[in-house]
């Protein structure tokens, strides 16, 4: 893997794009990865996008900040905006088709789009719960930063206890787990 990849995830507060990241670079550290995590919230109050800065590779990384990001996820019409100065030709931009009028704002210079259905998927197949879930499998698909049995064994790590207490919360977040990397697969 060498140099790391960078990761750019940003949506509005509550989409859960700051535990996603935090699940991924646990993941990525139990395979004995290089991972550095920098939570950035927007004013929350005011509805801010929140972004999560992820690197992750096999040498040390030398800067904490980053120019241009190999892999964008925008989970909503403005943090689409606020991530499109991370985006450049290398960068695989990844949104959410049901985002309305979105379109046009996506950035002309990413060098692949993927636009997935995240957010419908979980409200009409799964849960709308674990929409963040599905975001993570489409990441660790378009990017293969950590295998899905480590991504299991993260979320098992964060949240085993909801499991414990209802076995079903494990399955349908293993589902999402799944469908995340599917429709990336199938955007390719």
């Amino acid at each position: 893997m060498g140099k790391a990849v960078k990761i750019a995830l940003a949506g509005e507060g509550g989409q859960g794009v700051q535990s996603v990241a935090q699940i991924i670079a646990e993941a990525a550290n139990e395979e004995g990865r290089e991972v550095l995590y920098i939570p950035n919230f927007g004013v929350e109050q005011r509805g801010g996008v929140s972004v999560a800065f992820l690197q992750i590779g096999t040498d040390p990384i030398g800067s904490p900040k980053f120019q241009k990001a190999d892999i964008v996820v925008a989970l909503s019409d403005r943090a689409v905006i606020r991530t499109r100065q991370y985006v450049d030709e290398k960068t695989t931009f990844v949104y959410d088709t049901s985002i309305e009028g979105v379109e046009e704002e996506l950035p002309k210079n990413a060098g692949r789009i993927l636009g997935i259905p995240a957010i419908e998927i979980s409200k009409n197949e799964l849960n709308p719960r674990v929409f963040n879930i599905i975001i993570m499998g489409a990441v660790i698909k378009a990017t293969e930063v950590v295998s899905e049995d480590d991504a299991r064994a993260a979320l098992e790590k964060k949240l085993g206890y909801k499991f414990e207490q209802n076995p079903e919360l494990r399955e349908l977040n293993f589902k999402a787990l799944a469908r995340g990397m599917e429709l990336v697969e199938k955007a390719r």
